[in-house]
């Protein structure tokens, strides 16, 4: 757990102090104890150290096989598609992507401990360009509902060429967008309005777009599900097409 919130891994339940932190070491040394410290010893004989922010933390494919058998699926491809993503806005002294899928693949198949088979069925639905939790988790219910797949967070243009904006997700063939409408998009006055200007472009353009809350996804998705669905239909797309 210390070394996914290292590597900034979107988890499921935020950092509470009694989570405390995480030390392994390799047998035969002691595990070790303290107030506040989980100790472990590794037996996964590929687990590697690297050093981030001054700490000896081990290596981003291992992390995520170790988180195997503590997340669930989807918890599980938004984590490695956070490995995996090349951010169009790179941080000063904090270089991405942290590994390739191709990398994450090979530690997988060399990986035989607790959530091996978990790691395995996760890797299928890992993918490029997803860049926050939400999305992923997003993007699985649709694709689990039957929708097509859709390309992730590139660019549109209208037809003159012009530069409209980037978005979530981007169905070229029935010319849909869907965007997941996180908390950032409301609070922050300059975001708001930057989407709000995108979207009316996108919609003159024709696109049909389609924004996703939070609230939209609770339940298994049925309403966003329901509301791309409809988006879809509307363009003349029929299941199993």
């Amino acid at each position: 757990m210390t070394a996914a919130r290292m590597w900034g891994i979107p988890l499921p339940m935020g950092f509470v102090r009694s989570e405390g932190v995480h030390v392994s070491v390799r047998a035969p040394r002691t595990r070790p104890r303290g107030s506040g410290v989980t100790g472990h010893r590794l037996t996964d004989p590929r687990a590697g150290a690297v050093m981030r922010f001054g700490v000896p933390v081990i290596d981003a494919a291992t992390t995520w096989c170790h988180l195997a058998s503590l997340l669930t699926h989807d918890d599980l491809v938004a984590a490695a598609d956070h490995l995996v993503l090349n951010p169009a806005k790179q941080h000063p002294g904090d270089p991405r992507p942290y590994l390739t899928t191709e990398h994450l693949q090979k530690r997988v198949e060399s990986y035989h401990g607790p959530g091996a088979r978990a790691a395995r069925l996760a890797l299928v639905d890992v993918r490029y360009g997803s860049e926050s939790r939400p999305e992923t988790l997003l993007r699985l219910m649709l694709q689990r509902a039957g929708l097509p797949e859709p390309e992730l967070n590139v660019d549109v243009f209208d037809d003159d060429g012009r530069w409209i904006g980037r978005f979530d997700q981007v169905h070229r063939a029935w010319k849909i967008l869907v965007e997941y409408d996180g908390e950032q998009h409301r609070l922050d006055d300059r975001q708001y309005d930057r989407d709000e200007v995108k979207i009316e472009d996108a919609i003159q353009a024709g696109w049909a777009v389609v924004r996703i809350r939070k609230g939209a996804m609770r339940s298994g998705g049925a309403t966003a599900i329901a509301r791309a669905e409809r988006a879809f239909r509307a363009r003349g797309w029929l299941p199993g097409r």
